[in-house]
């Protein structure tokens, strides 16, 4: 069964009105990347994943035209990489969609695209509370506690346990 991961852009990806540009890419193998592979980075927009496979491949090109490899050989090798071009399809566009500011929000496992829009819509809705949801700018009615300032809860570091240090070093500043 398929994967998905479902990317949303960034500023505003805790958005009920942002739904529309949510991006589910399918993990596993593209069989168009496999054939058409500039022509498949192009059509996705991946354009330094297109200008990298073409540097690539005028480099490999050249390299095996240099160690004197045969036509058949070069084909074959064009053939690895076009294997290769269809399986990381996928990371290509999740790639992107990082460097673009997008952030993943979940991953889905459906049977086809429209499932998997389904899927993650029923569970996400659900934990959305209004219309707007942003996690990043919380008012929890005060200051965040520090260490150092006198009267607050978190002033003073916990105690040491009556056993000493529990983990790898007997005792603070201990050598190995």
């Amino acid at each position: 069964m398929p994967v998905y991961t479902v990317h949303a852009p960034f500023p505003g990806g805790a958005d009920l009105r942002a739904t529309d540009k949510f991006v589910f890419v399918r993990d596993g193998f593209h069989f168009w990347a496999m054939i058409f592979g500039p022509f498949w980075l192009l059509w996705n927009r991946l354009w330094l994943a297109l200008i990298g496979w073409l540097v690539f491949m005028a480099a490999f090109h050249a390299g095996l035209s240099s160690l004197g490899l045969g036509r058949s050989s070069i084909f074959f090798a064009d053939i690895v990489v076009a294997l290769l071009t269809g399986l990381e399809a996928s990371t290509l566009r999740r790639w992107t969609l990082s460097r673009g500011k997008w952030r993943q929000l979940d991953i889905v496992v459906a049977d086809d695209h429209d499932t998997a829009e389904r899927r993650f819509f029923e569970c996400w809705s659900q934990k959305q509370h209004g219309i707007v949801n942003d996690q990043w700018a919380v008012d929890r009615g005060g200051p965040p506690p520090t260490r150092g300032v006198p009267g607050q809860q978190f002033s003073n570091p916990p105690p040491i346990p009556a056993g000493g240090i529990i983990g790898l070093f007997p005792e603070p500043g201990g050598s190995r």
